[in-house]
């Protein structure tokens, strides 16, 4: 299956969407999640053309995980969480629903349950709150 250049991260890698940016660099894209399943849930995005991870390059890998690391532990510390969560779907089978590879970074909280994609998007002034949490723990 080729790779769609109409889906919302590759417009969101073209500056057509905004998006709650966290990080960026040459390879990768960070931003908050428009319909977050807690507060604090992140999207790490390679800039390559990739549809998910069975088709994208090892290098492209290589330079991705190391980012989410990095950012799965800001956002532990961003939102004094007890963990963190780390997905990663593959086909719409596989649960995924943007065919643009990502790994959501999601902390997480003793006791407390994710919140189901339910299609409502977040306050733009909550996401811009969270997006800067995350900046700060990742600056320090």
């Amino acid at each position: 299956m080729a790779y769609d250049e109409s889906n919302v991260f590759a417009k969101i890698l073209r500056g057509e969407i905004p998006a709650h940016k966290v990080l960026e660099d040459d390879d990768v894209i960070v931003f908050m999640d428009v319909m977050p399943q807690g507060p604090g849930h992140t999207l790490v995005v390679p800039k390559a053309a990739s549809r998910n991870l069975l088709d994208a390059d090892g290098a492209v890998l290589a330079k991705l995980l190391p980012v989410v690391q990095k950012v799965a532990r800001a956002v532990k510390e961003a939102f004094a969480a007890d963990g963190v969560s780390i997905f990663q779907y593959n086909e719409p089978a596989g649960g995924q629903s943007v065919s643009h590879l990502h790994i959501h970074v999601v902390p997480r909280f003793e006791g407390v349950a994710l919140k189901p994609h339910s299609g409502k998007m977040e306050d733009p002034a909550v996401l811009a709150a969270n997006a800067e949490k995350v900046r700060k723990a990742l600056a320090a």
